[in-house]
């Protein structure tokens, strides 16, 4: 098993390797637009960023309201468990902001992933970044 550390971050303060691991994933893997992966919100939110030694391999954020985005994993790291640990962690944290609910939007072909932490869908497939994606929920509180 490959061993890895999770930091909780600010943008500024990781800015290179997020913007490294996102430019490849979202920008050139998934063709996402330049305009819509940079949407200004990155300053205001939490991040996370998982290394392995010392090469940054994922990402991740979460904002003030809940919303949890910009998950991305290196694909050499894929499968091996850094998604989930990233996920559990954003979890984690929205619960230390005594959250209610965290929710995401879902590439489609995610939507497993996220079921198999207790996420559920609420709304029906729709394409963003010409991607089809489903909303997802995580209710905190009972």
């Amino acid at each position: 098993m490959n061993k890895y550390q999770i930091l909780e971050t600010t943008f500024q303060d990781q800015l290179q390797n997020i913007k490294q691991i996102r430019q490849q994933i979202f920008i050139e893997e998934q063709h996402v637009p330049i305009e819509l992966e940079w949407d200004g919100l990155d300053d205001e939110a939490i991040h996370l960023i998982v290394f392995n030694n010392q090469l940054p391999i994922a990402t991740s954020r979460l904002l003030k309201d809940g919303h949890i985005g910009r998950m991305a994993v290196m694909p050499k790291w894929r499968n091996q468990g850094v998604g989930t640990a990233m996920l559990l962690k954003l979890i984690k944290i929205a619960h230390q902001h005594d959250l209610k609910k965290v929710f995401l939007s879902s590439q489609v072909t995610a939507i497993d992933f996220y079921t198999k932490q207790g996420f559920n869908i609420t709304s029906d497939t729709y394409l963003d970044a010409g991607i089809p994606h489903k909303d997802m929920q995580l209710n905190l509180m009972e």
